[in-house]
């Protein structure tokens, strides 16, 4: 199978490689780097040696640094703990940082270049769905607080992105299917043709590639038009800021793409509410989410879903802002949304589900 080939445009300029066995060009692209350091979550430790073999063929010294599964590799301790061991390596401006994982380490691995020596080159290799459709695209890296989810952070686009869909064969079911909460988005937010792949095939699995082409197709776009969030590229969080807020009141127990399909349905309830979106098209939210086996509904505490939204990176000053619809593929900001709207969302989601926590993602 041939690879797409995606170019994010802009200032910096990268490829995003899609197919299998892409991997392989891990060393052309650190073709003459003196050294790199390659971090991976735990669990991964066999996929990350493949990626220091592929750099020391290519001449390139590497080592790996392991870092914590899943959301728990985004804190200032571990940050901290990976800059020790930068150091030790003699890591410097000549050299790069590869991240092997899922898209909390794409997450981590991005922040960790960006600041170390205040930039250093780094290559994103996902290995799980939501890290090659999202966290890996874009340059968008950070950390978590207690305050919030990715409030630490900095701009840094990668120097390439391997999106190797070998990879995905051994990801569990429910990782995958989480993952195709943000392919659905790029659907909503811009491409129909995605939300007609997948209501064909709602598993995703029949026209993988394609998904992941179209999703990251949707992501370059709106990059190369605004890096740092302040237009087009805020449409991308269609769904987030519910999403965002319920990760933390569950001290991210829940996986992203399960916390971003509720907020993808609380948001287009929300449009509903706002007389933008279409009933048929609020409908078609939550009938395609759940036949892909994603949550639909979330019981908490609105209260204090409320105050950990006003927190979020989109909120300016006390103003809540959500993305919406106007309309399927015309995102627009709603800000400071009717209370009586708001509260009308959240009592279509908040149905009194059991749906349980679920482990975050930590392929």
């Amino acid at each position: 199978m041939t690879a797409h080939r995606i170019t994010v445009a802009g200032d910096r300029p990268y490829d995003v490689v899609i197919g299998p066995g892409v991997q392989a060009e891990l060393g052309l692209l650190l073709a003459g780097t003196p050294r790199a350091v390659v971090v991976h979550s735990r669990a991964l430790a066999a996929a990350a040696g493949a990626a220091v073999e592929t750099l020391q063929e290519a001449g390139v010294a590497a080592e790996a640094v392991a870092v914590p599964d899943g959301e728990a590799a985004k804190t200032a301790e571990v940050a901290a703990g990976a800059w020790e061991e930068f150091g030790q390596l003699g890591l410097t401006r000549s050299d790069a940082v590869v991240g092997v994982g899922g898209g909390a380490v794409t997450d981590l691995a991005g922040f960790l270049a960006a600041t170390w020596l205040r930039g250093v080159r780094v290559v994103q290799v996902p290995t799980s769905l939501l890290g090659m459709v999202d966290a890996a695209v874009g340059g968008k890296t950070g950390i978590n607080t207690r305050a919030g989810k990715n409030l630490v952070g900095a701009f840094h686009p990668p120097a390439g992105v391997l999106a190797d869909t070998d990879a995905l064969a051994g990801l569990p079911e429910a990782e995958f299917c989480a993952g195709l909460a943000e392919v659905v988005k790029c659907g909503f937010i811009a491409d129909g043709r995605v939300l007609e792949l997948l209501a064909a095939d709602p598993s995703g699995r029949a026209d993988t590639t394609e998904l992941i082409a179209r999703a990251v197709q949707v992501k370059a776009d709106a990059v190369a038009e605004d890096l740092y969030d302040t237009g087009r590229r805020e449409f991308l969080n269609y769904g987030h800021t519910l999403a965002h807020a319920i990760e933390r009141v569950e001290d991210f127990t829940w996986r992203h793409g399960e916390a971003v399909a509720v907020g993808l349905v609380f948001a287009a309830e929300l449009a509903g509410q706002a007389g933008l979106l279409a009933a048929a098209d609020v409908a078609r939210h939550r009938d395609l989410i759940a036949a892909m086996g994603l949550p639909t509904t979330y019981r908490g505490d609105w209260e204090q879903l409320q105050a950990v939204m006003r927190v979020d990176k989109k909120a300016r000053g006390a103003s809540l802002r959500f993305v919406v619809l106007d309309g399927l593929g015309n995102p627009s900001i709603l800000t400071d949304p009717d209370q009586a709207w708001l509260d009308a969302a959240w009592a279509a989601v908040n149905d009194q589900s059991t749906h349980p926590a679920t482990p975050t993602e930590t392929a």
